[in-house]
């Protein structure tokens, strides 16, 4: 559970096989590891096509769903989405579209953000997939971080990394586990949005 007076940094994030999870929760575990914030993980729910479906309000099994408070009232955010065609899974689009409220209150203006993804090949659409969450962050105001090329991983990996955003390369069928590499690389982003973030607080 978490304390009432801990500020926190949100991670937010879309999955549909795992893989984006579980660079969610390295991230996680690096923005704790600095000691100033906790890590609120959240998800978004699946959107339908078909409009007599619904979603329950609240998952069976993992993060629960994101709420606009969670956005508002947080330190810095972390945003991940597998590729979709080189771009932002729908469901979590979706949820970007109805932060409206906040954009209209400059609730994340001066807050940093940082973004992560997962696809299937290198070439997989992995960078545009990136820069395509961090456009409603920059429209909100956020302060963009990557990762400099300082982490050696970001030069040596075998699969995903970019100075971007955390990343991972899964394989066509999944079959590629998230690599030392790419957690580390992970656990460093969540490292530095807290230490980006505790310095935007003035602290």
């Amino acid at each position: 559970m978490h304390s009432t007076q801990k500020p926190y940094i949100l991670v937010l994030y879309y999955t549909r096989h795992g893989s984006t999870a579980e660079l969610a929760h390295r991230i996680a575990r690096g923005i704790e590891s600095h000691n100033a914030f906790e890590a609120r993980i959240r998800t978004v729910p699946e959107v339908s096509p078909t409009p007599d479906e619904h979603t329950p309000s609240v998952p069976a099994e993992g993060a629960v769903y994101v709420t606009l408070d969670d956005l508002r009232h947080c330190s810095g955010l972390a945003l991940g989405s597998p590729t979709r065609f080189g771009n932002i899974a729908a469901p979590l689009g979706h949820f970007l579209s109805q932060t409206t409220p906040l954009w209209m209150e400059g609730a994340l203006i001066g807050k940093p953000g940082s973004v992560f993804t997962s696809s299937a090949s290198p070439h997989g659409g992995q960078e545009t997939t990136l820069f395509s969450m961090m456009i409603p962050l920059l429209h909100h105001g956020m302060v963009i971080m990557g990762i400099p090329y300082s982490e050696p991983q970001l030069v040596q990996t075998k699969l995903g990394g970019t100075p971007y955003g955390a990343s991972h390369v899964a394989g066509a069928t999944g079959e590629h586990a998230v690599s030392d590499d790419e957690k580390h690389l992970a656990f460093f982003q969540g490292k530095r949005l807290a230490e980006i973030a505790e310095k935007l607080r003035g602290k």
